[in-house]
Order: C-alpha cells, then sequence, then structure tokens
C-alpha cells in the first residue's frame, strides 16, 4: 500500500485502446470527471503480468457498476496489448502506457500493480505485485469511497503470492 500521497499530474495523458488501434488520448483529470479511477497495470512482457490477468480481470468485474471507471494501464503500444489481453481488450476500457509515463506518474516500481485514483488525482490506494491482502486492501478503499461492497482475497485459483517485475528496467 501507498504510504505518501502521490497525485497525479493534471496534463498526464491517458490513451485508450479501441478496436486494436490507439484512440484519442486525453489528461488524466477529464477521464476522473466523473468517476475514481481502479486500475490494474500490467507489463504485457512479463510472466508475472499474465499470471494475475485472470485474477485482476475478476476484481475489477466486482466493481463494474460502482462509481469507479474500471480500466487496465498496459506498458505497451496498441498492437501489443490488443495481443496480450486478447477479448478482454473489448470488455474493458484499457489504456496504453509504452513509456510508462502512468506508471512512473503513480510511483509504482514494480508490475503488476492495482491502484484506485481519486477524482481529485491523488492516487488512495496501491499494491505491487501479487499480495492478496494488498490487493484487498486496495478492494477496501474501492468499497468506501464508493459505498458499494468490498471483496475478499484470494480466492481458489488465484496464484500464490508474487513479488512483481521491475517497473523500470
Amino acid at each position: 500500500m501507498a504510504d505518501t500521497e502521490t497525485k497525479l499530474p493534471a496534463d498526464l495523458m491517458l490513451t485508450p485502446l479501441q478496436d486494436g488501434a490507439l484512440g484519442t488520448g486525453r489528461p488524466v483529470m477529464e477521464w476522473l470527471t466523473t468517476f475514481h479511477l481502479a486500475s490494474v497495470v500490467l507489463d504485457p512482457y512479463t510472466n508475472e503480468s499474465s499470471w494475475i490477468l485472470r485474477t485482476a480481470t475478476r476484481v475489477l468485474t466486482e466493481f463494474r457498476d460502482c462509481d469507479v471507471r474500471i480500466n487496465l494501464v498496459v506498458t505497451s503500444g496498441a498492437a501489443d496489448a490488443a495481443t496480450f489481453l486478447g477479448p478482454l481488450a473489448e470488455q474493458f476500457l484499457v489504456f496504453c502506457d509504452p513509456n510508462r509515463e502512468v506508471v512512473k506518474a503513480m510511483g509504482l516500481t514494480s508490475l503488476p500493480a492495482f491502484a484506485l485514483t481519486r477524482v481529485d488525482g491523488v492516487v488512495d490506494a496501491v499494491a505491487e505485485g501479487w499480495n492478496p491482502k494488498e490487493w484487498e486492501q486496495v478492494a477496501d478503499s474501492i468499497a468506501k469511497i464508493t459505498k458499494w461492497s468490498s471483496i475478499e482475497l484470494p480466492v481458489a485459483g488465484d496464484p500464490v503470492p508474487f513479488r512483481g517485475s521491475p517497473a523500470f528496467d
């Protein structure tokens, strides 16, 4: 979990994946006008992100109907993101972060990661790697801020805990 408050720069661009190509990027604050962001950040070039993909999408799906914009942030261009996600690219809002600007702005050091960004741009809760209790704390933060039910982690079929891969080489 994050120990210090991190606020995303207002001009940080989030570029969505649309139909397998890059859509029109908009500043993060435009994505935050109505809803908080619940983001799972993935590196499609590592085993660690592939190990958590099923769990991550299950966790996000639990929050689909609450007042949070669920999304995946993939540290690649459009083609690699679409290949890595397969049909999930059509089921979720996906942002491409090939230069890892979002990763850097969130202060992440390892991936995968699960983060809640409030409508004011503050990264309220973060879990890096796969530690079920830390991911559950992020889920609890989402539930609290949206007045929604939280979830318990892990569940049968989830991977064993792992540290994650370095966010930057």
